[in-house]
């Protein structure tokens, strides 16, 4: 039987419950173990079709004084406009379902680009919020058109809010309040 339990701590404290024996696994995120250079310490990878991510994890941000205009152009570069779009969709159902860090949310949106330089490339957004112990969940996922442009964080922000609204019709607000018993 799998049992789930809050716990809290960076990741040597989440380890440690792993290497103390008090825990038989712990799920960190991947993004943030290769960052620290400690990748190589997960015993199992898993797949996005198993469990969906935290909404946003994995970006990176980087902020400067707007009055620094020659930074902010030289910063400009660094932007990934579809890296862009899908955060902005995650982090767009994540306000809307009005809900925290810690809350049972997972989210990941994929940019799928058109087969000629006409067409708009597509926002693939999949959600699921569920109880804390999984066994209740709302899972959907949205598709919708976005332009290459500043309009497609527009779009990306709207597709967000919609697939919320869908999954809050359907129950997901009164999952995220429940506690393993």
């Amino acid at each position: 039987m799998l049992e789930a339990v809050a716990i809290r701590g960076n990741v040597d404290t989440r380890i440690g419950f792993v290497r103390s024996g008090e825990l038989d696994a712990v799920v960190l995120a991947a993004a943030g173990l290769n960052r620290l250079g400690r990748l190589d310490e997960a015993t199992q990878i898993l797949d996005d079709t198993l469990m969906l991510p935290a909404p946003g994890q994995g970006a990176l941000a980087i902020e400067c004084a707007a009055a620094d205009t020659a930074l902010a152009a030289a910063l400009a570069v660094l932007d990934d406009a579809p890296t862009r779009a899908a955060v902005t969709a995650e982090r767009a159902l994540l306000a809307a379902l009005e809900a925290g860090c810690s809350a049972p949310v997972g989210a990941l949106a994929e940019v799928r680009r058109g087969s000629s330089a006409q067409q708009s490339a597509e926002l693939h957004l999949r959600a699921l919020v569920g109880t804390v112990d999984g066994a209740s969940v709302v899972q959907l996922s949205a598709t919708g058109a976005i332009a290459p442009e500043a309009a497609s964080e527009q779009a990306a922000a709207a597709l967000g809010r919609e697939l919320a609204a869908r999954m809050l019709a359907q129950g997901a607000a009164g999952l995220m309040g429940e506690r393993v018993k």
